[in-house]
């Protein structure tokens, strides 16, 4: 068996973005930007007041000026001529500072009476305008890759950037394979049980940017298995959930070898979620998951979810790790990496965990209570309350 680790570095190695694609801005909320984009303009354009008030030079400012209001700037109109002196323009929030001007007096402190406004006695310091390009210059570049935001998505539009390039969308099929699984809402014998870890993975992998693909259920035959690989065959990753393991009628390994699979790796150190596989069909990568509910969730955000992020372009892929206190001791774990179905909280010296005490990989109400894994290394030692631990945010 191989560790958490190298099998994370095979799933990943030789696994390219997949193709451009141009889209409006409209639809790019979550995409991920396949290639640097460009400003084409300055931000703001042009030296913006930044308060309702009155433009005026800023060497005049002093406790009691008085000056004659020539005209008024809202956003989006500028005033077109230039201030003389002794002369202010009544401005607002986001307008053009007109020539002639390097400050604006907020309204507050203003007293005007007719066309004339008479500064008052307490004054503050700033000048109030955003000078041109404060945000951001004519030549400044967003860089990819990334996946968009909506700060992003502001920030391309204040770019005048219409349409956005982007990595296109992983198609994902899922093959859930088993006699004994049964769509939900059917009628399944009593030897039977509902297919579950199917639909945390859709919404795993749609969260994430991914098209997922439920195909029909594979019964436990090397033709419906056949059949099922052959509904993948257009799909940028197949995954199939169950069978991987060795029984009799664990049929993927060997049907999937029969299809010309390269596999990468079988079985790994961890639980759960030993039985993985994962390989390549010529050029189309392949993620052979665990059939134990836990098991094939788990090992999604571990496995699934990081190839995903590289086929949409993106370089930090793997999910981030976390560090809390332990709230309750541990005995030594074993030959393999444990993740813990547990919970973290904030207490008040910073993030606590604790796991659950039932961790079979078949409870997914437990699962569904977790809002993050516990990684206990291989032959990690015993731990006391009060330590650090790694924990992975699910």
């Amino acid at each position: 068996m191989i560790t958490v680790e190298e099998a994370q570095a095979l799933c990943l190695s030789g696994l390219e973005p997949l193709s451009q694609e141009v889209i409006p801005l409209t639809e790019a909320a979550g995409r991920v930007l396949s290639a640097s984009v460009r400003a084409s303009r300055a931000q703001p354009p042009f030296a913006a007041s930044a308060m309702d008030g009155y433009a005026i030079a800023a060497s005049a400012i002093r406790p009691g000026a008085q000056f004659t209001v020539v005209g008024e700037a809202p956003a989006g109109h500028a005033w077109p001529g230039r201030l003389q002196s002794g002369q202010a323009l009544r401005i607002f929030t986001g307008a053009p500072v007109p020539e002639g001007a390097d400050a604006v007096v907020i309204q507050e402190d203003v007293t005007r009476q007719g066309d004339t406004i008479t500064l008052g006695d307490h004054l503050g310091t700033g000048l109030n305008i955003r000078p041109e390009g404060a945000d951001f210059k004519s030549d400044f570049q967003l860089e990819a890759p990334q996946r968009l935001g909506p700060a992003h998505l502001a920030l391309l539009a204040a770019m005048n950037v219409g349409d956005v390039p982007v990595s296109r969308r992983p198609s994902v099929a899922i093959i859930a394979t088993g006699d004994e699984l049964v769509m939900p809402g059917g009628h399944p014998r009593p030897d039977q049980i509902i297919a579950s870890n199917l639909f945390a993975l859709k919404a795993m992998l749609e969260a994430e940017g991914a098209i997922a693909r439920l195909l029909p259920i594979a019964v436990d035959t090397a033709p419906a298995l056949e059949q099922a690989f052959d509904l993948a065959a257009s799909a940028d990753l197949v995954v199939t959930i169950g069978g991987a393991s060795v029984g009799d009628h664990d049929l993927v390994g060997s049907t999937a070898a029969g299809r010309g699979l390269d596999l990468a790796f079988h079985k790994i150190a961890m639980r759960p979620g030993k039985p993985l596989m994962a390989g390549r069909f010529g050029a189309t990568p392949f993620l052979g998951l665990p059939g134990n509910p836990v098991s094939a969730i788990v090992c999604g955000h571990l496995f699934l979810l990081p190839m995903v992020r590289r086929m949409m372009g993106l370089n930090d892929v793997l999910p981030p790790v976390l560090t809390a206190r332990l709230t309750d001791a541990l005995g030594p774990n074993g030959p393999r990496a444990h993740y813990m179905r547990a919970r973290m909280t904030e207490g008040p010296t910073g993030r606590e965990v604790t796991p659950f005490d039932r961790q079979d990989s078949s409870l997914l109400t437990v699962l569904s209570e977790a809002n993050c894994l516990m990684i206990r290394p291989i032959q990690d030692r015993a731990r006391e309350a009060g330590e650090p631990v790694q924990v992975l945010p699910t």
